[in-house]
Parts: C-alpha cells; structure tokens; sequence
C-alpha cells in the first residue's frame, strides 16, 4: 500500500531527484507506450510510463488521424485486433458511432472513415483509459543524453532524466519513434539504408529507378536555368546519385501531420512567417510555371478537417533534411523541427497568398487554416515531427524483405501480431538527374500484382541481442531492414506489438528469464485469449 500511495505521489508532482519504482518502466508515451503500459497493468504489474513531452498518444495526437487502415484497394483491417481494436472501439464511441462500426465489424465491411479521428479525440480516449488504470504517468521526463541508464550486466536497472528524476524497473521497454533508450542501454542499431546485397532484397539501398511520387513536369534545378556553375535551389541537395541497390544513409523525408479545416468559426488564418523566404519556394514556383497543380488538403477526418501528409511531393515532406535525425543531439533535433516547421509554413503561405501561383491553385488553399481546437498549446501547429524512421533494432533476427515477399516468403512461427502494409517509404533524397530535379527513393506497390503479402510479426523483432541487454523490449524500432520497417511503420501495427511485447515481458518477470527466452507457446496462448491476430483470417 505505501509504494502504491508513493506512485500517486510522484504521478501528480514528481519531485526533482525523486526515485521511483515499478515492475514496468516504458519509456515514450506513445500509442505503443500507452497500449505496452494498459496491457501491464491489466495483467497485474505496477508501471511507470515516462513521456519526454506533455501529451500522450504520439502521432495518432499529432495530426495522423488517418491511420492507414482500409484506405487502400486491399482491405488490412483484420489485422487489427487486442488493445488496438479497443482503442479505435473507444474513439467510436466518443463520436456516437459504435454501432456503425461494430456493423462494419460484423461484416467484414471496408469502410475507411470508421477508422478515422481527430488529434483531441484520440488525446482524451487515451488520456481516459490511462485513468482508468494504476498506471504512473511522468511527463516532462526526458531520458539524459549522457548517464541516462544504469546497467547491472545485461540488465537495465535505472533510467535517469534531465530533471534529476530515477526510475528503476525490472523490465523496460522503449516505444519512443526515434529508439533514444535502446541506443543508451548499448543495444546495437541501424539508421539508413542497407544496400539490397547485404540480406539478399530488392526495394533496400539507393533507387535509381524511382518513378513513385516523381515530379510530372520538369524542373531547372539551377539558381540561373541552364547553367550548372550558378548554383542549386532550395531543397535539391549536391550530391551524386550513387548505384542501384547501394547501401545509403539517407532516410525518407518526414513531415507535420497538419490538422487543417475550412470552418471560418474554426480556423486560425496562416499568416506570413516572419522568417519567410521566397527563395525557398523556387521548386514550386517552377513546377506551378511548368503547368503543374499543387492541390489543396482535404477533408479527411471529422469534422471536416485534413491531416495532410504526402500526396503531393512538393507540398509536404521536407526531403532531404532529417537524415541524422534519429542520432542527433535534442538541440540539434529540436533545430531541424524548428526548420522543417519554418518551411512548412512558409510553403502553406506561398501556395495560398504567392501571385505566381495560378489564381484557382491560390483560393482552393487560402480557404485552409490551422484548427483553433487542435494543439492549443502550440499555436494550432502540431508538435512534433512525423518520425517515419529512427533507429532499429540490429537483433539476433533481422525482419526483412523475405518475410513480406509475395514469391516464396520465408515462414514466421512466431508471430505476434501481423504486418499489413507494403514496404513503403518516401523519397529520402532531391538531386539533380539527367538535368532536372529527380526524387530518389520512394517506393510503394498497391497495384493489381503486388509483390508483398502480409505477413506476421516475429517476436525475435522485438527483442536486443542476449549479450547486449535480456530485459528490453521495443515494438516501435523493431530488429528489421529499412525495406521491412517501411512496412511495419504503421500506427496500429506499433499499438499491436507494444500489447504482445508488454504480455512477453510480464512472463518474463513471472518466469524470471531473459526477455529472449520466454515460452512461445505460453505466449501465444495468451494473446489468442486477448483477441489478438497472429495470422491472415481464413475468411476476411
């Protein structure tokens, strides 16, 4: 009873230097971390959930209301099952309309609006269920760069925080985007591209052969058209465009996950950036000359607002720019979101008020605002990036493309979950071909003949190599290639492997065994009883 009222304590004023202690420590207060943290708690385990901001739900509260379910010609909602399938079950309900959903259900129906939110409503159904547990929850907990994990061996056995906090915990887990505890507890990682040679693939490394999300009109990528020596636009980067296949750095671009809407008695008027720049909106006023059409966000989630994210290659993602995001400082992170939101902004003001965009082009996006009612306390702009890459796990087991592949796929027994989505990652590099601007490396395959299955999520994924550390779990930064973590970067799959990854980590404790060693089977039988999906429905 006493650590329990401690807990209550520290949820509600943690206090500087404090130590605290649970069975559970996670760390990243994202939909991962929050469904890892319910699911301990539910199976009878104290938990601490540690969140370096102040809001929890990670992106499905930072503008990603669309969450990639059913809005394709394939149909991937039976994936989606357990703890996720309850929080889409909760926003249902928040809006009124369960039995619509529960008919859809039913039927093994498709439709995409169902699945669809707002940030505030998601915020308030995760907020809400947190409440309903004895989960602590410590906000304002940024781990330290530097001494920010206590080892004992192969065991994690503290966290530190900026603030002067600790936490101590017999199990960890990391369900950050960006792998920031994975990376301090000494666990091996990848960041970049793998070329295809190195686990026998075809989609990994630099793409020569892009042609998805390729500009459709030329563009002179010199400041003086024509001329080579008078320099590059904004946003073409000066480097080579390398082989086929070849191992890379670069990472595809990321972007804000906007939440815009038309609503006058809503919506907060873009206004000039004080630090506008015309110049970096050269590639745009290009394409626009060329006989180019930018268009405008749409209505995508209620309500009537958008949460724009790539459907246009020049109109959302800041290509080029993140490469070291997921291994830079927090000052160098917190620049690069500084940037990418100056230029976001200022592309917004350029498409709706800029007199050489085509006058219909111009109205159909000056009718769009920020949302007066969405991250009130960051000026109606979300507040953190859409972090489509950060680190990887580099695990005894490597996901790869052999799993998803549609000819001869490499079987999965120890499936956890399911991945449901094609590799799909967006161009990582703008750079100069054959004389004209030419995105580099987005790759997706929703055609007729796909060349990707689904497929199920490994548990040995989920989990460091022994030597490095036996009680850390990660279902956001999985063991996996570039190729396959472009297919299991999707929200509801993180939410589903954050439930199995907390389950394996509770038989863990109770068995007293490395996080590598737990029983299958004994798994297994456990998230079957919790409705989780470990295969493709024999009837769907």
């Amino acid at each position: 009873m006493l650590r329990h009222l401690l807990f209550l304590a520290f949820a509600f004023s943690p206090l500087v230097g404090a130590t605290t202690e649970a069975d559970f420590c996670i760390y990243g207060g994202t939909s991962a971390g929050v469904i890892a943290a319910v699911q301990a708690a539910t199976m009878g385990k104290t938990v601490i959930l540690v969140e370096a901001g102040q809001h929890l739900g990670g992106m499905s509260v930072e503008g990603l209301g669309g969450t990639d379910i059913d809005n394709q010609p394939f149909r991937n909602s039976p994936a989606v099952g357990g703890l996720a399938l309850e929080f889409y079950r909760r926003v249902s309900a928040a809006y009124g309309r369960t039995a619509a959903f529960e008919a859809m259900l039913a039927a093994k129906g498709k439709n995409t609006s169902l699945w669809r939110f707002e940030p505030h409503v998601a915020e308030a159904v995760w907020e809400a269920w947190v409440k309903e547990t004895d989960i602590i929850v410590l906000r304002g907990h940024r781990l330290k760069e530097t001494n920010g994990v206590t080892k004992d061996g192969t065991r994690l056995t503290a966290l530190h925080f900026d603030n002067g906090a600790e936490v101590r915990a017999r199990v960890f887990i990391d369900a950050t985007y960006e792998g920031d505890l994975l990376a301090f507890a000494g666990v091996s990682f990848a960041v970049g591209r793998e070329g295809n040679a190195k686990y026998g693939e075809t989609n990994n490394g630099i793409r020569t052969d892009t042609t998805h999300k390729q500009h459709d009109k030329p563009i002179d990528p010199y400041v003086t058209p024509g001329d080579p020596k008078s320099g590059l636009i904004f946003g073409v980067q000066d480097t080579p465009l390398g082989e086929q296949g070849a191992a890379d750095e670069s990472i595809q671009g990321y972007c804000f996950r906007l939440c815009l809407t038309k609503d006058a008695k809503n919506r907060r008027l873009i206004e000039k950036p004080v630090s506008y720049d015309p110049a970096h909106y050269e590639m745009q006023r290009r394409y626009l000359a060329a006989g180019g059409v930018i268009s405008p966000p749409h209505a995508a989630v209620p309500n009537g607002k958008s949460d724009p994210g790539t459907w246009h290659s020049l109109a959302s993602n800041f290509t080029g720019w993140n490469h070291r995001y997921p291994i830079a400082s927090y000052a160098e992170r917190e620049a690069m979101l500084r940037t990418s939101r100056d230029y976001m902004h200022g592309l917004y003001w350029f498409m709706a008020q800029d007199e050489t965009v085509p006058a219909k082009q111009r109205e159909a996006w000056a009718a769009w605002g920020l949302c007066q009612d969405e991250f009130t306390d960051n000026d109606g702009w979300p507040r953190a990036f859409y972090v489509r890459n950060g680190r990887r796990m580099f695990g005894d087991f490597v996901l790869t493309e052999a799993q998803l592949r549609q000819a001869n796929p490499e079987p999965v027994n120890d499936s956890v979950g399911m991945i449901w989505w094609p590799p799909d990652f967006h161009s990582a590099r703008c750079l100069v071909k054959d004389g004209r601007v030419w995105n580099e490396g987005a790759v997706f395959n929703v055609s007729k003949e796909p060349d990707w299955i689904p497929c199920g999520i490994p548990y040995r994924c989920l989990v460091p190599k022994a030597a490095e550390c036996t009680n850390l779990l990660s279902p956001t930064c999985p063991s996996s290639s570039y190729v396959a973590y472009g297919a299991y970067r999707i929200e509801f799959t993180f939410m589903v492997a954050a439930q199995s990854a907390a389950t394996a980590a509770v038989i863990a404790i109770n068995a007293g065994t490395p996080v590598q060693s737990v029983d299958y089977n004994q798994l297994r039988e456990r998230l079957m009883a919790d409705k989780q999906v470990l295969a493709v429905p024999v009837a769907q």
